[in-house]
C-alpha cells in the first residue's frame, strides 16, 4: 500500500472522519555545501519521497497524533505543551507551540502521518514533518499565512522547541519546492531563482554509509568558528566583509601566508564552493548535466580535503562512482562524517550501479551499503481538501 492510501485508511479507521490531506517532501542539496551559515547560496530540490498528513480539527484543546512509521499514538494539549522524551512528537508539539506563540488561533486537532522517506538518510524527514503541519494547520484553520512565514515558523520548531541549530534551507525548499526543478537559495535574503533539472534520463541516488554523524555536531561548530575567524581576519583590510559570501578568490589570496593555513584553506572552500553553485546553475541553463557532475566532484574534493568534513567510507564512495561512466556526479551530502554520497546516475543503468557499488562497499567495509533512488518533485502540497469543516476563532 503507498504510503497516501496508509495514511488515509489509518486516518478513517481510528477516527472516522473526511481529513484534509497534505504531501510534504523530503530533500536533497545538489550542491552548495556548508554555504548556507555563510550567508551564501544553496542549490536544493524537493523530491517524490514524502510524508503525507490527514488532519482533522476538534473544538477542544487536544491533540491526538497517530506515526504510522512508529505504529504510535500520542496526545497532547495546546495548553500544555512542552519537549517529551517521545522524540518524534516534538516535531508535531514544537509547530504547535509556534503557531501559540505567534498568537494565531489554532484548535486542537487529529492526525494521522506516514510516508517513505528514509530515516536519519540525510533527506530532511524532520522538516518534512515540521513544514508539512505548518502548512497543513495553516490551512485548516484558515490563518492564511504566506509561504515564507511557515518556513520560518518550521524552522523556529526545530531551533527553539527541538533544539537542533539547523539553517533554514531544509525548511524552505519543503514549501517553495517545485516539481523537475532546483530552487538557487540566498541564504541572505531568503529569496530563490528555479532552474531547470533534467529528470527524464537522471535519477538521484543516494548511497547510505551506515557510518553515523559521531563528529558533525562538535566539528559543524568549529567549521562556523574557523569561517568567523576567516572573516574577522579578512574585515581588518576590507571593512565591508560582512560573511565568506563578501569574498572573491582573488580578495582571499591576498590573506595566504598571512592567514593560519588551516583557516585560509577552509574559507577558500567556502568561496569557492559559492562559485560552483553559481557555474552549476548556467550548466543546468545549459542543459550541460556532465558539466553539472563535474561539478559535484569537484565540491566532495573540497568537502574531504580543505574543508574536511569526509570519511574514508564516502570517499570510497565518490571514487566508485568516478569510475562508472553512467555516473554523471557524486559528492558527500550534508554535515560530513558520515551519512550518504548524492549521485546523478542514468536511469538505465541505476540498478547496475547499486548492484556493483553495493558489492565493492561490502567488500571493502563489510558493512550492507543502501540506496535510495529519487527524482526531483514538488514542494508541499494539498491532496485533498475533504469534507471537514474550517474552525476558526480562538480558545
Amino acid at each position: 500500500m503507498i504510503p497516501l492510501d496508509a495514511v488515509s485508511k489509518k486516518f478513517h479507521e481510528v477516527y472516522g472522519e473526511q481529513p484534509l490531506i497534505v504531501r510534504s517532501p523530503g530533500r536533497v542539496n545538489l550542491i552548495g555545501e556548508h554555504t548556507d551559515y555563510n550567508l551564501g547560496y544553496v542549490l536544493p530540490a524537493a523530491i517524490e519521497k514524502s510524508i503525507y498528513f490527514a488532519l482533522s480539527p476538534r473544538t477542544d484543546s487536544s491533540c491526538s497524533v497517530f506515526s504510522l512509521d512508529m505504529n504510535d499514538t500520542q496526545d497532547f494539549t495546546l495548553q500544555d505543551l512542552h519537549p517529551s522524551t517521545n522524540a518524534w512528537t516534538n516535531y508535531l508539539k514544537g509547530v504547535a507551540d509556534q503557531f501559540r506563540k505567534r498568537g494565531n488561533a489554532i484548535h486542537g486537532f487529529n492526525c494521522v502521518f506516514g510516508g517513505d522517506i528514509p530515516i536519519g538518510a540525510g533527506l530532511s524527514s524532520s522538516a518534512a514533518i515540521e513544514a508539512g503541519l505548518a502548512f497543513g494547520l495553516n490551512r485548516l484553520f484558515e490563518l492564511n499565512l504566506d509561504k515564507l512565514s511557515i518556513v520560518k515558523l518550521a524552522h523556529r520548531a526545530e531551533n527553539d522547541f527541538v533544539g537542533v541549530q539547523c539553517g533554514i534551507m531544509d525548511m524552505y525548499i519543503n514549501v517553495f519546492g517545485e516539481r523537475g526543478k532546483a530552487l538557487r537559495l540566498d541564504c541572505r535574503t531568503l529569496s530563490h531563482k528555479s532552474y531547470p533539472f533534467e529528470n527524464d534520463y537522471i535519477s538521484i541516488v543516494l548511497f547510505d554509509t551506515g557510518i553515523s554523524h559521531a563528529l558533525a555536531s562538535t566539528e559543524y561548530n568549529q567549521r562556523r568558528k574557523e569561517c568567523n575567524t576567516g572573516v574577522a581576519s579578512i574585515m581588518e583590510r576590507y571593512p565591508n566583509v560582512m560573511s565568506l559570501r563578501d569574498v572573491s578568490i582573488d580578495m582571499l589570496e591576498e590573506f595566504e601566508g598571512r592567514m593560519n593555513s588551516t583557516i585560509y584553506r577552509r574559507c577558500k572552500y567556502v568561496v569557492e564552493e559559492n562559485s560552483r553553485v553559481l557555474r552549476a546553475c548556467a550548466t543546468l541553463m545549459e542543459k550541460d548535466m556532465r558539466g553539472f557532475g563535474s561539478l559535484m566532484y569537484e565540491t566532495h574534493n573540497g568537502l574531504s580535503n580543505e574543508y574536511e568534513v569526509s570519511c574514508e567510507e564516502l570517499d570510497f564512495l565518490v571514487k566508485l562512482a568516478w569510475d562508472e561512466t553512467s555516473v554523471y556526479g557524486s559528492r558527500m551530502m550534508g554535515g560530513g562524517f558520515g551519512g550518504c554520497t548524492i549521485s546523478l546516475v542514468e536511469k538505465g543503468s541505476v540498478e547496475g550501479v547499486i548492484k556493483k557499488m553495493s558489492a565493492e562497499y561490502h567488500r571493502r567495509f563489510e558493512r550492507d551499503l543502501k540506496a535510495y533512488v529519487t527524482l526531483i518533485g514538488s514542494g508541499t502540497e494539498i491532496v485533498s481538501a475533504g469534507e471537514y469543516a474550517a474552525v476558526s476563532g480562538s480558545l
